[in-house]
């Protein structure tokens, strides 16, 4: 009996190493915490939710998700849930000082490396993603994908009609040309939705980039390189002037709405991470034949990472649920299953490039070329009180158009953030 027994537990030990027995059943709610509300974002979200599902069937998923791009409006509720010692079990996150920041040193969240370990992660995901999301050794999310924020798409019909084509890379001063040609058109050039005003910041954002290259706007944030300086300045007028391509109905149009307007031909270009690629799938809208991208002017060269994942909460109301979920999120047939519908590109470097289309093949090749920068407008690259200098830089801005204040501005919030050399 006692041999009997001996070989039974060797042939369980042998069969759970080698993942013939699932994981550990779970049961109960799961509440995801996300702002993934448009039509591209849902659809996304939801392939997430089929891969949860089909690993845990028994689970119930609860989807808090709260309207507004960026997080621009789920960040404030989240934060006030966790203040309160309410935590969802998981939540849409991003890499960098967010992280750190707002959740690590609160201790709003469990470390992780347990899963790394355990499913092999460290193999696949690249040191330098792990190293943005890696405090004193700690580990504290999952990637599920990785977008690149310097985008720039057009409508390809329409600028064909106009006699406008664009080549591999676009210059500013290509796109100047290209925006006098529309406007005279009477085509408004450049698609924006600034309802939240992180849109408009995003595409300073870009044409900082654009305008001092990825080397200088890293010495920015390192303090090594004033925010004041001639270089910044250019940014800021160069922005300054791309304020008057923009659609007149802009500050009442969400991002999602303003890629809408692009796709329906009432303005040309857009500013904006690939999840706008996202919309134009969600659309039925074919690469390359009804739309096109390019790096934002400037940017050729530079990959803008913005990265969506997600961490285990301190606390978690289902602990088991959420490591579960986490599980699922970090393994292939969910990264295969998001990312071609969300825009971005898997976190792991395995993913089957057959099974994703031409846009994402090119991102891909950025993400493994190019330069890759943290953003700021998306909470990677600087702190949150520096984040919102820049929006609240970028309103007044809009208004009065004043450079040298904004650069004041941006040196001022520097200091108060701990960036500043």
């Amino acid at each position: 009996m006692l041999k009997k027994t001996l070989v039974v537990a060797v042939v369980l030990t042998l069969a759970i190493g080698l993942g013939l027995f699932a994981v550990k059943a779970q049961s109960g709610d799961l509440e995801v915490f996300s702002w993934w509300t448009s039509g591209g974002e849902a659809a996304a979200l939801q392939a997430l939710f089929d891969a949860y599902a089909a690993d845990y069937p028994d689970v119930n998923i609860v989807n808090a998700t709260v309207a507004g791009g960026g997080g621009s409006a789920a960040r404030p509720v989240l934060q006030t849930r966790l203040a309160g010692g309410d935590p969802p079990d998981s939540w849409q996150i991003h890499p960098g000082w967010e992280l750190f920041g707002q959740y690590v040193d609160p201790g709003y969240v469990e470390p992780i490396n347990f899963l790394y370990e355990e499913e092999g992660w460290n193999d696949v995901v690249p040191q330098g993603l792990r190293d943005i999301m890696t405090v004193d050794g700690n580990i504290y999310m999952v990637l599920v994908g990785v977008h690149r924020g310097n985008g720039f798409w057009y409508n390809k019909p329409l600028l064909e009609e106009n006699g406008i084509t664009i080549g591999d890379t676009l210059s500013a001063e290509e796109f100047t040309a290209a925006a006098e040609t529309l406007q005279a058109a009477g085509i408004a050039p450049l698609c924006m939705g600034d309802n939240g005003i992180w849109a408009n910041a995003q595409l300073f954002e870009n044409t900082l980039l654009g305008t001092v290259g990825p080397e200088n706007y890293m010495k920015l944030f390192a303090g090594e390189m004033a925010w004041d300086d001639p270089m910044v300045i250019s940014a800021i007028e160069s922005f300054g002037a791309m304020q008057d391509y923009l659609n007149t109905d802009h500050t009442s149009l969400s991002w999602d709405q303003a890629v809408k307007a692009l796709m329906d031909g009432q303005c040309a270009f857009n500013s904006m991470g690939d999840w706008a690629y996202g919309e134009f799938v969600a659309a039925g809208k074919v690469d390359n034949v009804d739309f096109g991208w390019v790096s934002h002017p400037g940017t050729a060269g530079s990959f803008m990472i913005v990265a969506d994942g997600f961490p285990l909460a301190a606390g978690a109301p289902n602990r088991d649920a959420a490591v579960g979920w986490l599980r699922t999120l970090g393994g292939l047939p969910a990264q295969e299953a998001f990312n071609p519908l969300k825009g971005s590109i898997p976190a792991r470097t395995d993913a089957d490039r057959s099974k994703f289309g031409v846009y994402h093949n090119w991102s891909m090749d950025s993400f493994a070329a190019d330069a890759l920068v943290p953003s700021w407008v998306h909470g990677s690259a600087a702190p949150a009180a520096f984040q919102q200098t820049l929006n609240d830089a970028v309103t007044l801005f809009i208004v009065d158009r004043d450079a040298a204040a904004f650069a004041a501005a941006l040196v001022q919030g520097a200091v108060d953030a701990g960036i500043a050399g």
